[in-house]
């Protein structure tokens, strides 16, 4: 009989432990089996707290490790098992797990148990990391784990993995709170989505070969900066008339690179300490952009506080060096006829990019952008009208052709029309609209609306001139 029972209960305890297995999962009790098993761990053993601040000691620099852990914690399995867990979208709008400040998630390495939560000092305050860890435990793995973390976050970045952000400044950088969770005291954050890349510019194809080719060149070249002296930065200078897509092109340049944006709006600025404050507070792998430098440069009164010698001190000083690792500079420019060659010597601007009006060339690029067209039967009339001297901003052009990208050939006719009635292709136009309606049945039968639709540019045109003519 003995063996009999014996045999009975050896098949019977498999199934006894999976019936308590099921209901500890079923039941949620296996969360307070080990919420019970921590308790006794934390009794006989002694740990160690280390805090990972979202800001450095002295309060004004984003601590960058803190960016690096909180990439690296939202990738772990344990924060799907935890009790408190934010739902977030992403720029990609895919649903993604958040840290929670009420909630602790363990993680694993090299045979060690460590347990990380998300501490906020004050409500809307910037907050830390913290790792608790076993004192037996530190010593053997700390080094190993944090060079693993910060292995972990660079290769996310350098697979473009990295959600980007666009941060823009406060007024006078007085408030005290972070939005999105990814901001200093001086910036507030929003997820940057913008779809620009350097294939969709209107721009020579040579030029943006050189400029790509000149951004790969900086990205590899720390170790070089480093041998000759100079900090690993990089500034651009961008200069041309309004709508030529001066901001469309750095936000293709931030998606080639995955770097942040930091937009500098000088006009909310106090002081140029509070200039170089903004400067300490930005991270490496961004774009820092002022965009209409020229007209705070010759129209002093946009932000009086901000002085020329504090504008200089940005782009080039010893803190600018100081906090300038990996990162690119541009500003923007209507023109730079009138300002101070100071400004744009070597060194505070290396890299200098005209953005004209649109040429045909450019035209070609923006029909295949925006009207999937390569070649039209309308495209020489096109080009006979740039060559009568008619000028359309890339974004005026833009504009027509998103208007009527159900049809190509009537959107190409608007553009046409737009053309000759702008104040320098006048000579042409009338010559291109009659070949137009002589080769197309529908021909320009709306041109009086368009007129009225386009006076708009006409009237721009003649207040550019009065401003010229004042100016010189």
């Amino acid at each position: 009989m003995f063996p009999h029972k014996f045999i009975f209960l050896i098949l019977l305890t498999p199934l006894i432990s999976f019936v308590i297995r099921w209901l500890l999962f079923k039941t949620g009790l296996i969360y307070a089996t080990k919420k019970l098993q921590t308790k006794l761990q934390d009794y006989f053993y002694v740990y160690q707290y280390l805090k990972v601040p979202e800001l450095n000691q002295n309060n004004m620099q984003r601590n960058e490790l803190h960016r690096k852990v909180s990439l690296y914690l939202h990738s772990l399995p344990s924060l799907e098992d935890s009790d408190f867990t934010n739902l977030i979208s992403n720029n990609q709008n895919d649903i993604v797990l958040s840290l929670d400040s009420n909630q602790t998630i363990e993680d694993r390495f090299l045979g060690a148990t460590l347990f990380w939560f998300n501490q906020k000092t004050e409500p809307n305050r910037t907050g830390s990391f913290v790792l608790k860890i076993r004192k037996t435990d530190k010593r053997r793995i700390l080094s190993s784990y944090l060079r693993h973390i910060h292995d972990f976050s660079d290769e996310v970045a350098n697979k473009g993995k990295r959600d980007l952000r666009l941060f823009v400044n406060v007024t006078g950088g007085s408030y005290g709170g972070d939005y999105g969770g990814e901001c200093g005291m001086r910036w507030r954050s929003v997820p940057f989505n913008h779809p620009a890349k350097f294939e969709t510019m209107a721009m020579e194809i040579d030029l943006k070969k050189k400029i790509k080719t000149d951004l790969e060149s900086f990205l590899k070249a720390r170790q070089y900066y480093r041998k000759i002296g100079r900090v690993w930065k990089r500034s651009f200078l961008l200069y041309g008339p309004s709508g030529t897509g001066k901001s469309s092109f750095v936000a293709a340049m931030a998606n080639f690179l995955c770097y942040d944006v930091y937009d500098v709006d000088l006009s909310k600025i106090r002081s140029d300490s509070d200039l170089k404050l903004l400067l300490l507070e930005t991270t490496a792998k961004s774009v820092v952009v002022v965009e209409d430098l020229d007209r705070f440069l010759t129209e002093e009164s946009e932000s009086p506080t901000v002085t020329a010698s504090g504008i200089q001190n940005f782009m080039d000083g010893i803190l600018s060096s100081c906090c300038g690792e990996e990162r690119i500079m541009v500003f923007t420019m209507n023109s730079k006829e009138f300002v101070d060659p100071i400004f744009l010597r070597p060194g505070r601007v290396d890299v200098h990019i005209h953005f004209p009006v649109c040429d045909f060339s450019s035209f070609k690029t923006l029909a295949n952008s925006y009207l999937g067209v390569k070649d039209h039967k309308l495209f020489p009339k096109v080009e006979e009208i740039f060559r009568h001297g008619a000028s359309l901003s890339p974004a005026e052009i833009g504009e027509l052709m998103i208007a009527n990208r159900n049809s190509p050939s009537r959107a190409i006719k608007s553009v046409i029309g737009a053309l000759q009635m702008d104040g320098d292709g006048r000579g042409g136009g009338d010559m291109i609209v009659r070949g137009i309606e002589d080769d197309e049945s529908d021909g320009y039968s709306n041109v009086k609306d368009l007129r009225k639709l386009y006076g708009l540019f006409r009237l721009r045109n003649v207040k550019r001139n009065r401003v010229s003519n004042l100016d010189h």
